[in-house]
């Protein structure tokens, strides 16, 4: 992060964050923050990930948590395991004030943004239901929104047996006395389409979205 600060002459501050698959999310959670208090006016959000070398696909083929067909088959009956992949995203962030002032192309508005941790779960890369039930209500409440005015959700969704039932029960237990068939939830992840980035996987379902 340094090295690109030098090369570019950035003068805010500059770090390299690994919160492991979040780490993207966090990074844009932590230059909003930067935004918000006036250190930065302006943010330049990357995430990144390159598979140098065979031993973490080895170990994770061997704990099953790669799907054997290199499919990644988010929120399906059939899914049994994500897919390791490559790539990178930038994000520029501005106060919106600023943006248009600028006369830049606004194509979104981060309204809220929260972060938070499991804690204690059952296991190491086991996700928490209630924690992320706790993180989504509130995201919506810094953002001074309601259940209702949300209509779609990006997701972790990994394709794993294990993580996306957990994930749906805390997206159900979160909005699902605010939607009904007159006005769904509408739930996707990029991971279909291109795999985990993992550390990048965050900054590449804000692209999407």
């Amino acid at each position: 992060a340094g090295r690109l600060s030098f090369l570019l002459g950035l003068r805010g501050p500059s770090m390299a964050i690994d919160t492991a698959c979040s780490s993207s999310l966090v990074a844009v959670h932590i230059a909003c923050q930067s935004l918000r208090q006036g250190e930065s006016d302006l943010c330049l959000v990357q995430g990144v990930n390159i598979l140098l070398s065979p031993e973490i696909t080895i170990n994770h083929s061997r704990a099953g948590m790669l799907a054997p067909d290199g499919r990644c088959k988010a929120f399906d009956d059939s899914a049994d395991g994500f897919v390791r992949s490559e790539g990178c995203g930038a994000i520029v962030l501005k106060p919106l004030s600023k943006a248009r002032k600028d006369g830049d192309n606004v194509l979104a508005v981060i309204k809220g943004d929260c972060v938070n941790h499991d804690g204690h779960s059952s296991g190491l890369t086991v996700p928490s239901g209630p924690s992320q039930q706790e993180v989504i209500r509130s995201a919506i409440k810094n953002a001074n929104l309601k259940p209702e005015d949300i209509h779609y959700i990006e997701s972790h969704g990994t394709g794993t047996a294990m993580g996306d039932p957990i994930e749906i029960g805390a997206l159900a237990a979160v909005f699902g006395t605010s939607h009904s068939k007159l006005q769904p939830l509408i739930v996707g992840s990029v991971k279909a389409n291109i795999g985990h980035l993992e550390p990048a996987a965050g900054i590449a379902g804000i692209i999407k979205t």
